[in-house]
């Protein structure tokens, strides 16, 4: 199977330059747990989650509405393409410790791969990878890192 095949292609991204409070409401609006930060070209240039902006906005007493997504995302985004091997990308996700990857086409975002993407088909991935995947993914091998 390929992640083309269970990816959803239907994503919302933002600007680097867009304020932490407009990710967190377009976020919301949306019931999505991650947003990609593009460029002007829509090449990914970072990735925001909810659990960066508690993080790296609230816990570091950043103000969410003057602070740019620029400043909390991560730079260093692990992604695939839509032509890769499911399986592949289940394990680049456990190595990874990730629970959303974007799906690239020459770096332009055009769509993303969950775990909820994974369940949904976790019949004709094979219900044991899927456990595997998650039980790595969910493992914790220290403390997460506050960049305050």
């Amino acid at each position: 199977m390929k992640v083309k095949d269970c990816m959803c292609g239907d994503v919302c991204c933002v600007k680097p330059d867009t304020k932490i409070y407009d990710v967190a409401k377009l976020m919301e609006q949306n019931h999505i747990g991650c947003v990609p930060v593009c460029d002007d070209k829509n090449c990914l240039v970072g990735i925001i989650t909810d659990r960066d902006i508690t993080l790296r906005t609230v816990a570091c007493n950043k103000d969410a509405k003057n602070t740019n997504a620029s400043e909390i995302m991560t730079c260093n985004v692990c992604s695939c393409n839509q032509n890769d091997d499911i399986c592949d990308v289940e394990n680049k996700m456990a190595t990874n410790q990730v629970r959303r990857i974007p799906v690239l086409d020459n770096n332009k975002v055009i769509g993303i791969l969950t775990l909820g993407d994974l369940a949904h088909y976790n019949e004709e991935i094979g219900e044991e990878i899927f456990c595997n995947t998650i039980e790595k993914i969910c493992k914790c091998g220290g403390q997460a890192k506050n960049n305050c």
